[in-house]
């Protein structure tokens, strides 16, 4: 008996095969957070060397890229299926993300409580103050405590991001990116304050606008929906990073130079982040900083063959193919890593530094291992059920 397959069925079975080095990449962007976060002197090297961009802008703008890239083959253009694979994945995160909360709110709290940590008090201040109205907040992604305020944008992100392919399909990017460089605009003037009363206003519940997350979700949006573009047209062999050759090419090495200059305070005591204010606020993403992302995402465009060979390889590889499951993992070392601060401590020191960064990343490629392997095991099943 013979069967009909439609084309996008066909589509949907065969997966898109993955772009190793855009994992290998996002695991490049998960050890450079990973070092950031934990509380050791190695942080102070890592925390942006390479002018105003950081970890977080390259992880989520990767992650953009590869959801449009992978979802929309595994669709085939295909509404409600692009809708239900994005909303199962955003879904599996939120999971993550009470899982994360959950440990923050149990085990953290008691040991910032019992043994005085300052710095787990300081975490989870308004946790310890509020716990009811925190814990109603929070499964609601209105409360995110430091370091806990990357995966509720993430979900979001996630929940919104099938609309806005289906409609890139249909009518093209120009009047989504219109619409999102507007709202980056008007998130430079407070719309997110304006936002944060209104949901208060309608939930009742009293979160301060420092407790809601240090990202700017309307600033953020711009270099989510950026991510989506530029996957999309790559993948249609039209990546809008290739027309940045010649003398824009110049202009952004320039400019990459200029950043780095100002961050490590070479141009002299008058020329720092400081002097230029709120246009390199990372939170918001500020005019200046949006300047030195666009520059640098040029560069690393003209760079990405070399880039290539030098950053596909293990443990990249691994890390970022598991990219999520590294990253709730990481928290949970960062935690660890900031109850064995005490008194005034602020970094760890010595043997105790390294025994912390050999347990975190261990722990991160046994994760990271071990979710690959499962991944692994799932296509083979559903290549063998297709091929039956």
């Amino acid at each position: 008996m013979s069967v009909k397959t439609s084309s996008a069925e066909i589509l949907h079975t065969i997966a898109m095969p993955r772009r190793p080095e855009l994992d290998a990449l996002r695991g490049l962007f998960l050890v450079w957070m990973t070092l950031t976060h934990l509380p050791t002197h190695v942080s102070d090297f890592v925390n942006s060397p390479f002018g105003f961009v950081t970890s977080a802008d390259g992880f989520v703008f990767l992650s953009a890229m590869l959801i449009s890239q992978i979802y929309l083959h595994r669709s085939a253009g295909d509404p409600d299926r692009l809708r239900t694979s994005l909303w199962r994945r955003a879904g599996r995160l939120y999971l993550y993300h009470v899982f994360t909360l959950t440990i923050a709110f149990t085990v953290v709290a008691a040991i910032a409580v019992r043994h005085h940590r300052v710095a787990l008090t300081n975490l989870l201040d308004f946790y310890l103050a509020h716990p009811v109205v925190a814990v109603i907040g929070s499964l609601l992604l209105l409360y995110c405590p430091p370091l806990l305020d990357i995966l509720p944008m993430y979900v979001l992100f996630l929940l919104g991001t099938p609309f806005i392919l289906y409609l890139a399909l249909k009518r093209g990017w120009k009047g989504i990116l219109l619409w999102s460089f507007s709202i980056w605009l008007l998130s430079q003037f407070g719309l997110r304050v304006l936002m944060h009363d209104i949901v208060v206003g309608v939930t009742h519940l009293p979160i301060p606008l420092q407790e809601s997350g240090a990202f700017d979700l309307f600033s953020w949006q711009w270099i989510w929906i950026s991510g989506l573009w530029i996957g999309m047209r790559s993948d249609q062999g039209d990546n809008p990073l290739r027309y940045v050759r010649g003398r824009w090419l110049v202009l952004c090495a320039m400019l990459c130079i200029f950043f780095i200059a100002v961050r490590h305070l070479w141009l002299g005591p008058h020329i720092t982040a400081q002097s230029f204010g709120h246009s390199l606020d990372k939170w918001r993403i500020g005019p200046l900083r949006m300047v030195n992302l666009v520059a640098v995402a040029g560069v690393v465009h003209w760079l990405r063959h070399p880039l290539k060979r030098l950053v596909s390889r293990e443990p990249f590889l691994t890390l970022g193919a598991a990219s999520m499951e590294v990253f709730c993992t990481h928290l949970l070392f960062v935690f660890a890593g900031l109850a064995m601060l005490y008194n005034e401590m602020s970094q760890l020191h010595g043997i105790y530094a390294i025994l912390l960064l050999a347990a975190t990343f261990t722990g991160l490629l046994v994760v990271a291992t071990r979710q690959v392997h499962r991944k692994q095991r799932e296509r083979h099943a559903a290549s063998l059920k297709a091929a039956a």
